[in-house]
């Protein structure tokens, strides 16, 4: 019987396959806490205005939540188009409501 060639070299792919996505996601998990540190150290030093800690504080939870999304839910991944869909509807339908009643109440 002979071996089938194909199928290990499949395994070998897979295998490689798997290792590059544990490197991403272990990569993004490190980066994550990584930004969690940097709000806590800013928060709890003082060292700037309430006026550029809350920005900043904003742009390193939007990107945790997009790494969050891609990353660790599977949303790059082929066949996640649906819950994609049916995730940023959501997003957009919130946006929107906010928008609408930020201009209600301030307008």
């Amino acid at each position: 019987m002979a071996d089938n060639t194909n199928s290990n070299k499949a395994d070998s792919f897979q295998k490689q396959k798997n290792k590059e996505e544990m490197q991403k996601q272990l990569i993004t998990f490190a980066l994550m806490i990584l930004f969690t540190i940097i709000a806590f150290v800013i928060v709890a030093t003082g060292v700037m205005d309430a006026m550029f800690v809350i920005p900043i504080i904003i742009v390193l939870a939007l990107v945790q939540v997009g790494f969050q999304l891609y990353y660790f839910m599977h949303m790059k991944d082929k066949g996640h188009d649906m819950p994609a869909v049916m995730m940023y509807g959501g997003i957009w339908a919130a946006v929107l409501t906010l928008a609408g009643l930020g201009v209600i109440s301030w307008w």
